[in-house]
């Protein structure tokens, strides 16, 4: 993890101190309502259904066990004793009081967190791969260059007001895991045939009203252009994005305008202005913020086979541990080690929602099996980056005590899901509700497995924070008016990863109470017609939206032309 000196403590610590006389004068009635909006919105605050919402930020999903119970702490001292891990790797409070947001956030900089750009229209915090550093398909590790951003964006000047919100994600693996071309940027660290070090930069993708995929703007940017060439994309979006329109003020929507030829020409005369000029990284920087992320002290092992026919055994003996092996255990680039899903998808709980008990179980965990380091997914889960291959089974059993070896990563009910209409003031319909009672109709395990692989997203409303657009089965709550009913829309077919995809709507909406029954159909039918070995999504694009229509609708099922 990147290590604070005193110059970036010094500057939470004002940052704090700053925001606590703008909420004093706010609640004193000294500072109206127009002014203090953008000003706590830039701290992360926001005004949800019910109360004040924070969103504490995890830059690029890394956090240690003390920040871990830090969160507990003031969950439970300052909120209802939970919080909450989004699709943007960041936890949230959701009962918060703004007279006590100050000294929340003066509690969180003690363990370095903050929620400097968590909300507001500028770059808002950066999401990576949660397998950053230990993949072995990795080429590259992206951690330090998305501290390098982090920093250069943090309070720019001439990015804190951008048209709306902007998101960067980065990846250094040959297989994407950041979804990056759903991102305002993407940026794709890589080797090229001379062992350069090079960037692929995508631009313009996002979902809410008008999903979009990322252009290619650059293939191959020499890493110490990276944030000159971010410069001149931000220029560009700043003087040109639209600030007339909320709704068509995103990047995404001038990429379309101007098309990928155009946009890269408007980036590259403003680039060109700007290169090898004072942004310009040098091998220097590269190396303090590289120091910092050094691997932890691994223990040497030359030879996994001892371990493997131990873990072989241990598998034989608990079917249950056998299953959590199949689907939380992910492999590592360190010799005798493995990163572990610890599931935040429980029968009965909204995904991602943890109370202060359960992060003090989970940061004890960590320091037991993991050197004390955890990182966050944008599936709303946690992630053990550091267990060695003989403590497998014991973490097995811990995890299970404390409720977080649900052996379903990457199964139907590891869903991602908003919070929805029981405290966003935004969405259509409630999520959770539905979350639970998909996990309720698939809960034998034995299904999940013999349906494999399936991202399943739910959003309560067309601002897609659950990523409904690129879930292989997404659900988007709509707005019927003039009915008591909470209605859904649902679409297949959607896709993450460099090949990503946009769902396709199925049909009509239906209310909360039919949903189950028509995800029940159209997974029927996927059995009936998969192939051996054939993924949802693999069937899906073999066969087409229309068998699945028939299915749901019958014969008059006619295609909705509208997205997700």
């Amino acid at each position: 993890m990147y290590q604070y000196d005193a110059y970036d403590q010094a500057f939470i610590d004002a940052r704090v101190e700053q925001f606590r006389d703008q909420t004093r004068r706010y609640l004193a009635g000294e500072l109206p309502e127009d002014e203090f909006r953008p000003l706590r919105l830039q701290n992360g605050v926001y005004v949800e259904r019910h109360s004040p919402l924070l969103r504490v930020g995890i830059p690029y999903g890394l956090l240690n066990s003390e920040q871990l119970r830090a969160l507990a702490r003031v969950a439970r001292e300052y909120d209802q004793g939970w919080g909450h891990f989004s699709t943007r790797q960041n936890f949230q409070l959701n009962w918060l009081k703004i007279a006590d947001v100050p000294d929340v956030l003066a509690a969180l900089a003690k363990v370095r967190m903050h929620a400097i750009q968590t909300s507001g229209s500028c770059v808002r915090s950066i999401t990576a791969d949660h397998l950053a550093g230990i993949a072995p398909d990795e080429e590259i590790d992206p951690r330090p260059f998305a501290e390098i951003l982090r920093q250069w964006a943090a309070l720019h000047p001439e990015f804190s007001q951008l048209p709306r919100k902007f998101k960067f994600a980065v990846t250094g693996a040959k297989n994407d895991r950041a979804a990056l071309r759903v991102h305002d940027v993407g940026l794709a660290f890589y080797r090229d045939e001379g062992g350069e070090v090079k960037v692929r930069v995508f631009v313009g993708g996002g979902l809410g009203r008008t999903p979009v995929l990322a252009l290619t703007l650059h293939d191959a940017l020499p890493w110490r252009q990276l944030l000159n060439y971010c410069e001149a994309i931000l220029r560009v979006y700043n003087q040109q994005g639209r600030r007339d329109n909320a709704y068509k003020s995103r990047i995404k929507v001038l990429a379309q305008h101007l098309g990928a030829a155009k946009l890269r020409a408007l980036v590259e005369a403003e680039w060109e202005r700007i290169e090898d000029g004072p942004s310009t990284l040098t091998e220097e920087e590269l190396a303090r913020v590289c120091a910092c992320f050094a691997p932890p002290p691994y223990e040497k092992i030359v030879d996994e086979a001892p371990a493997l026919a131990c873990l072989e055994l241990q598998r034989a003996q608990h079917p249950a541990f056998a299953r959590w092996l199949e689907r939380c255990i992910h492999a590592h680039r360190q010799p005798g080690y493995r990163a572990v899903t610890l599931s935040l998808k429980r029968p009965g709980i909204a995904p991602g929602n943890v109370t202060s008990d359960e992060l003090e179980a989970i940061a004890a965990l960590a320091d037991t099996y993991s050197f004390g380091l955890l990182r966050s997914t944008h599936s709303q889960n946690l992630v053990l980056g550091e267990v060695r291959l003989d403590a497998l089974f014991e973490l097995w059993r811990a995890a299970e005590g404390a409720g977080f070896a649900t052996p379903n990563t990457g199964l139907l009910t590891d869903l991602i899901c908003c919070p929805g209409g029981d405290l966003c003031a935004l969405a259509n319909a409630r999520s959770v509700p539905l979350a639970l009672a998909i996990h309720e109709k698939f809960a034998d395990f034995e299904r999940q497995f013999d349906l494999g692989d399936i991202d399943f997203n739910i959003s309560g409303c067309i601002n897609s924070c659950s990523h409904h657009h690129v879930g292989h089965i997404g659900i988007l709550g709509v707005d019927k008016e003039g009915t008591a009913q909470e209605w859904y829309q649902v679409a297949l077919g959607g896709d993450q990863g460099f090949d990503a995809h946009l769902a396709e709507v199925v049909g009509r909406a239906a209310p909360a109470g039919d949903i189950p029954d028509i995800i029940e159909k159209i997974l029927a039918l996927y059995v009936e017609v998969r192939r051996p070995g054939e993924r949802f999504i693999d069937t899906f694009r073999r066969i087409g939206i229309d068998p699945f229509r028939r299915r749901v609708y019958g014969e008059k099922a006619r295609p909705e032309k509208k997205y997700a």
